[in-house]
């Protein structure tokens, strides 16, 4: 059930919002070469016990994870674009590293997802990034009243295809709200001016995932890291935006 929320609905969110931009910031300043997954979900998880918010992540059990999740952050490195499980990994120089996070803080939840270059990068990491980061972007600007879900899903796909980029449609943006995924939802391609109309009060986390040269992938055999199915690198950027009479809000936005 798609459900739209009151101007002071979204107000209320706010708090979320800024949560779980603070722990996106902190975890990705905190990813250094010689850190160890492991040291980042526990940095992530020492801030939501401060802040008194709840893990989306902990107990979270789909159809397609094996288990409950049992950690609080996705981290997912190289290969690994979505649902990465932290393991007891080192963090090395050159590392391709996409962290995701949502929590709820007084009943409200807000999802966002980086990704960043460990050390040295690669031009071709950095480009991807920066492909990602752009699409996003584009469909932050077409999540606008009185459009079309379409409208997201096709201005996050114009920047990928020119790129260069194929697009995986199996996992994509969501609703958010009380709890973390909801209807509807966005993938990352799509027709303008086609599905749901976009009206003022909707909340939706719009979520922008490719890999280098392959949109196939595959589950870990730890049962939730997706693993791009040719070995090739990804990249993940999100955040979580309300629609208003006056347009897009990013709720997530980092300073």
């Amino acid at each position: 059930m798609i459900e739209l929320r009151t101007p002071t609905e979204i107000d209320e969110m706010r708090p979320a919002g800024a949560f779980v931009a603070s722990v996106l910031q902190a975890t990705a300043a905190a990813a250094k070469v010689g850190v160890n997954l492991l040291a980042l979900d526990k940095l992530a998880h020492d801030m939501i016990r401060r802040a008194g918010a709840e893990s989306c992540y902990i107990d979270y059990h789909p159809s397609f994870g094996a288990s409950p999740f049992g950690k609080v952050l996705c981290t997912s490195v190289n290969d690994a674009v979505l649902h990465g499980l932290p393991r007891d990994y080192v963090l090395r120089d050159g590392d391709l590293l996409s962290l995701d996070f949502a929590a709820s803080v007084d009943g409200w939840v807000t999802d966002s997802a980086i990704s960043v270059v460990v050390g040295t990068p690669r031009d071709e990491d950095l480009r991807l990034i920066d492909t990602t980061t752009r699409a996003l972007d584009a469909g932050i600007a077409a999540a606008q009243p009185g459009g079309r879900l379409g409208d997201i899903s096709a201005a996050i796909a114009a920047v990928a295809l020119a790129d260069g980029l194929s697009i995986n449609t199996d996992f994509g943006g969501h609703g958010v709200g009380r709890t973390m995924h909801g209807d509807p939802h966005i993938p990352n391609n799509g027709r303008a001016g086609r599905g749901l109309p976009l009206k003022p009060g909707l909340v939706i986390a719009i979520e922008p995932w490719f890999l280098h040269t392959t949109d196939k992938i595959f589950t870990d055999p730890d049962g939730w890291t997706l693993r791009s199915a040719d070995g090739s690198r990804g990249a993940h950027m999100e955040h979580t935006v309300a629609i208003t009479e006056a347009g897009p809000v990013v709720l997530t936005a980092r300073s």
